[in-house]
């Protein structure tokens, strides 16, 4: 129980910090996913079904905050989907290994392509970008993007596991 508060906690906190933070990290258009990275982490901590639960409630939350209207679920639906994808590099005996090493940012790039594919080809309905424009013009940047910051927990991580 007392885990499950202090998660919580620390997801509002990225909840904030994702809505002060990235607007100094916007790189033409392109944003990292500060929740996706918390999202990575509870599943290679935690396991799968904490993962993809977290994904659904910061997901849902960021869509009621963003007030998107006719989107609403689109961001949980995604941050789910790549919740359930980063819980398969969950490994009991491995945890601080796989934080502390390359495996984390394996696993940040997959769910994070995951995401963007799926948040981006629905968002971008309707518009002139296609299929390819969407994932090349959008998601493989942000992909890209999410994982380039992913080496700061990971440094930091390695860093403490190693002492």
């Amino acid at each position: 129980m007392q885990r499950t508060v202090f998660y919580s906690l620390l997801s509002l906190l990225f909840l904030v910090l994702d809505t002060v933070l990235t607007k100094f990290l916007v790189i033409e258009e392109i944003l990292p996913d500060i929740i996706l990275l918390w999202i990575v982490y509870l599943a290679i901590r935690e396991g799968q079904i904490a993962a993809t639960t977290a994904g659904f409630c910061l997901g849902l939350v960021m869509d009621l905050l963003s007030g998107q209207d006719g989107m609403l679920g689109v961001v949980a639906l995604a941050k789910t989907i790549a919740g359930f994808v980063a819980g398969y590099f969950y490994n009991e005996n491995k945890t601080q290994q796989t934080l502390g090493g390359y495996e984390f940012l394996i696993a940040v790039g997959v769910a994070s392509f995951v995401h963007n594919v799926i948040y981006f080809l629905i968002f971008l309905q309707g518009t002139d970008i296609g299929v390819w424009g969407a994932v090349f013009r959008y998601g493989v940047p942000t992909t890209l993007y999410t994982t380039a910051l992913g080496l700061i927990p990971m440094f930091a991580f390695a860093r403490k596991y190693s002492s």
